[in-house]
């Protein structure tokens, strides 16, 4: 662990997994259609290298998810303990993601913020990011809800990767290769 003044940069473990889950929720991250446990499952995957945590003292204060995907690096995640910020650990996590980003030949870093998080926007314009040109878009691939814990709800079915619905009765149905 970091000593209580020395913050400790480093990467992810699973022994990090409910104090990460807990970071993310105390700082406003995390969202009912988008279930955490699986973004951290596919990082381990991907690229564990780009997920770093910040340790001060025993307690886990920050986090960011780094990648390059060959075009442009990603920061997704960046979390800072409420109790600990405005003590530059956000650009410390910042500042590494980027050294590895360019490591590995990322030209240019990428990222998304909420419109309605203007501490953050402003908080990248600092570190020289701007609002870029383009209109973010996304289409969701794979059914990420986080289940309901309530035991009335059976909990949220995951997509099977084989199956897609149709629009007319909303039943799955197998897919077929395209003739295009």
């Amino acid at each position: 662990m970091a000593s209580a003044r020395q913050p400790l940069l480093r990467t992810y473990r699973s022994s990090d997994h409910d104090a990460l889950l807990s970071l993310w929720s105390r700082c406003g991250l995390l969202r009912p259609w988008n279930d955490p446990r699986r973004d951290i499952e596919r990082k381990l995957a991907h690229d564990l290298d780009g997920f770093l945590v910040l340790e001060v003292g025993e307690r886990l204060a920050g986090t960011v998810m780094a990648g390059y995907d060959g075009h442009r690096g990603w920061v997704n995640y960046l979390a800072v303990d409420p109790a600990y910020q405005g003590q530059g650990l956000g650009r410390l996590l910042m500042r590494e993601a980027e050294r590895r980003l360019l490591a590995v030949g990322c030209p240019k870093v990428n990222l998304q913020v909420r419109t309605s998080n203007e501490g953050a926007v402003a908080f990248y314009r600092h570190l020289g990011y701007h609002v870029d040109d383009v209109v973010s878009m996304g289409k969701r691939l794979i059914d990420d809800a986080v289940p309901q814990q309530s035991p009335n709800c059976t909990p949220a079915r995951r997509a099977d990767p084989k199956v897609h619905r149709t629009s007319g009765s909303g039943q799955p149905a197998p897919l077929q290769a395209s003739s295009r």
